[in-house]
């Protein structure tokens, strides 16, 4: 066994000193293979900021298996937790919490570019067009089954059909005939978010008046994916029937899809026990396909095949089973030990939503867009979590199909546009974020000690660092926004005790604000370019390599001080100053705290206002030079508290201009500017989560008719959605297309999206927590008539808010 194994263990606890929160506390057992089949043990317990370590130990919350070969690479920084989970070279029962505080124990200098095998030949192909109305969906965690109308899957590589659950395909192909003919849609009822039910006959749609046989297809998703086809026989004789079910499985990343790439994968297919398996393997990385079906079936390499006789008004059913599974080093699946996998039956799918959604404000509302997008909003934010592997209270999801995982900044924005409504979101965001957050310095991953990571994935691309997306800390205002978070979650629930377990994560991301998020000390937040598969990108939320540029189209020079990232930093420190004083006891830290804010509140309208345009820059270069676009970003600053009082009428001046208001909400990038395309999503397409943002800033900075404006703009986008928002509309003016323009197959449900109509409603009611009260001050226009929420949790208990629509009289709208 390497050396360094014992050496690190010994000098664990001296090591270790300062580098542990408080919680969480257990024991963790390493079980380290060495020769001859033995085994090196060593327990740790982590208690109150504190780690011991023994050679004995009993009954522990946490054991860890692992191979000395792999613990070696762990140590010497050349590998990465989460990918060693997600291939098998690290095995985990109990608490997979408590390995992941462990983490903060292990020496900070890593590089982890490449651990596992070499990466397989990708092809680049042009992703496939498909529109949102094509298609039917059903999803439950991060498990989610994307059709055609008639529920069957064919699916081209780069097409997001086809059975995806941690974020790997495991069926691209689900295509049911009768009597060898294609089935022709009636109907499709979204009975729930995990639930769908086709009404199909055989045959083109011409011959439906005469059809005498017709299949009933029903769905569920949740641990697993189920469907029951009926088959009905309407002659006035028996009549013989061939159905068949072709099956495949391509085990495509999502990713791989969305952007347009074709990995060759190896699948084989076995037939066993009566199912049929499908099979990918990649080192130690097992993925498997299952299909069961509850009557006899001819089973080959291709699908399932039933041959019978159906009596005149007959019918005939079976019900299929698909497992998709993740399997370790010992075929088991990776969730089977861990404890947050038991017990997760199929009834459950709906409780958990109810239970999400029982305690949330009612709302009574003369205005019908702002009743079903409440409704939606509410529906999707509850459905879109998931289990993870190990976690004990469900993970936020952001959305289907693309972001059906963890996604740091959404989950914190969404988080904050529904905690005034489900603030149990916003403990499990911050619970997993504070977990994940990082402990080294690992450039391929974009880690340092303090930030907030962005993207946690399960593809085997991450698995084996092909790429960084098992745990990418490739964003720079997911750190703010945490700590931002984490006070806004104390003002609206008086919940001091979470603000005091998550301190040390809260101090550390202000120490990431102080240091490696600025090498050169200038005081900004900078942002550098990362390479991915379709390029490299920025660190900002507009992350696409042509979304920040000069008006002119000119491309900056990097690293860049991106404008609102900026407003977030400086609001982070006051509200960390705030926490500082009233629950960590450290008023001194505070006032370095404020004073830092202050500071850089000062020279950020020095840097960044453009006099002669009359709107601050959307970035900085290193060299000083602004980046003189226009764009929403500035609109988020209003946020922050960041922007000048003198500047602001000409912000909302800017942002209400022809060039950047669609007349649906405030688009990306100005029309005006060279690069502007309504079609592109970071320079020019409108963001629901954004504008809601951008109206609540408005309605702080006091700008309410204006902040009224975007909410009816979105709430009329709504409603030609049947009150679900897309991540992103295109930014035609709303005179052009007198509807919406989807922006072909963009998530939906998005929970950013999801979460825009809550924090609307926040905003025209005027609600905003102090002390032990809720102030409501509404600021409506006439047409939404009357608003009534009512039981509105808080510090204060439960409060109600009304409020009517008048015409406004402060300020004018530009």
């Amino acid at each position: 066994m390497d050396g360094r194994i014992a050496e690190f263990f010994a000098d664990l606890a001296a090591n270790g000193r300062g580098r542990l929160p408080a919680a969480p506390i257990g024991l963790l057992r390493f079980e380290v293979s060495v020769e001859d089949g033995e085994t090196a043990v060593w327990f740790v317990q982590l208690a109150d900021g504190h780690s011991q370590v023994s050679r004995t130990g009993d009954d522990p919350d946490c054991t860890v298996e692992v191979r000395p070969e792999a613990f070696a690479r762990l140590l010497a920084g050349r590998d990465n937790l989460v990918a060693m989970l997600l291939r098998g070279d690290v095995s985990v029962a109990g608490d997979l919490a408590l390995l992941f505080t462990f983490r903060r124990l292990l020496p900070v200098d890593a590089d982890s570019t490449g651990a596992g095998s070499a990466a397989e030949m990708v092809r680049h192909t042009a992703p496939s067009f498909i529109g949102l109305h094509e298609v039917t969906s059903v999803f439950s965690g991060n498990i989610f089954m994307i059709s055609a109308q008639n529920g069957d899957v064919l699916s081209a590589p780069t097409t997001p059909l086809g059975l995806f659950s941690f974020d790997t395909r495991f069926l691209s192909t689900w295509r049911l005939t009768v009597n060898a003919e294609s089935l022709s849609v009636l109907s499709v009822d979204d009975v729930a978010t995990y639930e769908a039910k086709f009404g199909l006959v055989p045959g083109e749609p011409t011959h439906y008046v005469n059809a005498t046989t017709s299949v009933l297809r029903h769905r569920w998703v949740g641990p697993e994916f189920e469907e029951e086809i009926v088959l009905f026989n309407y002659a006035p004789e028996p009549v013989r029937y061939v159905v068949r079910l072709e099956v495949g499985a391509d085990f495509a990343e999502v990713l791989e899809v969305r952007d347009g790439f074709h990995r060759a994968r190896p699948v084989t297919a076995t037939i066993a026990d009566d199912a049929l398996r499908l099979h990918y393997k990649r080192g130690s990385l097992h993925r498997e396909t299952v299909i069961t079906s509850s009557t006899p079936a001819e089973l080959d390499e291709h699908g399932l095949t039933w041959t019978f006789t159906v009596v005149p008004h007959g019918t005939w059913s079976t019900r299929l089973r698909v497992l998709a599974l993740l399997r370790d080093l010992r075929r088991r699946d990776l969730r089977e030990r861990l404890t947050s996998s038991v017990g997760r039956g199929q009834h459950q799918r709906g409780r958990d939503i109810a239970a999400r959604t029982a305690g949330v404000p009612r709302l009574r509302t003369d205005h019908k867009p702002l009743q079903q997008a409440y409704e939606y909003g509410i529906r999707d934010l509850a459905a879109l979590h998931y289990p993870g592997l190990n976690f004990q209270a469900a993970l936020p999801a952001t959305g289907l199909p693309w972001s059906m995982a963890l996604l740091g900044r959404e989950s914190l924005v969404s988080s904050f546009q529904a905690l005034p409504f489900m603030p149990e979101r916003t403990v499990n965001t911050l619970r997993i974020l504070a977990l994940s957050q990082g402990v080294r310095q690992d450039p391929f991953r974009g880690e340092q000690p303090g930030k907030i990571v962005q993207e946690s994935r399960y593809g085997d691309s991450g698995a084996f660092n092909d790429t960084p997306e098992a745990a990418n800390f490739s964003a720079v205002d997911t750190t703010a926004l945490f700590v931002i978070l984490l006070d806004e979650y104390e003002r609206w629930t008086g919940d001091a005790e979470l603000v005091r377990r998550f301190e040390f994560e809260a101090r550390a991301a202000i120490g990431w604000l102080d240091s490696d998020a600025d090498p050169t000390g200038s005081g900004y937040v900078w942002s550098t370019r990362h390479p991915t598969r379709t390029g490299p990108q920025n660190e900002s939320w507009r992350n696409s390599a042509d979304a920040i540029c000069f008006a002119d189209g000119r491309p900056p020079t990097f690293p860049l001080a991106i404008c609102e990232i900026q407003g977030y930093a400086y609001e982070a420190r006051r509200r960390a100053a705030r926490m500082a004083r009233r629950f960590w006891g450290d008023p001194g830290w505070a006032g370095q705290r404020e004073r830092d804010a202050a500071r850089l509140r000062e020279q950020f309208d020095r840097d960044f206002w453009l006099p002669e345009h009359g709107h601050y820059a959307v970035a900085v270069q290193l060299d000083g030079t602004p980046l003189d676009s226009l764009t929403s970003n500035m609109g988020q600053l209003l946020c922050t508290g960041i922007v000048a009082a003198h500047r602001a009428e000409q912000v909302v001046a800017h942002l209400f201009s022809p060039a950047l208001y669609s007349g649906w909400g405030i688009r990306t990038l100005a029309s005006t500017a060279a690069d502007y395309n309504p079609l592109g999503h970071h320079t020019g397409a409108v963001w629901p989560w954004e504008n809601s943002l951008i109206a609540w800033g408005l309605r702080r900075a006091g700008f309410r008719a204006q902040a009224a404006r975007i909410a009816t703009g979105l709430l009329d986008a709504a409603r030609h959605f049947q009150g679900r928002l897309p991540a992103y509309l295109t930014g035609y003016d709303r005179a052009t297309t007198h509807v919406p323009v989807p922006h072909g197959f963009t998530d939906s449900p998005y929970a950013p999206s999801a979460g825009a109509p809550l924090l609307l409603l926040r905003t025209l009611l005027g609600l905003e927590p102090y002390e032990d009260h809720l102030a409501v001050d509404a600021a409506m226009p006439e047409e939404l008539g009357q608003i009534e929420l009512l039981d509105i949790r808080g510090r204060w208990g439960y409060a109600d808010a009304l409020g009517r629509g008048r015409p406004f009289r402060d300020r004018p709208t530009p």
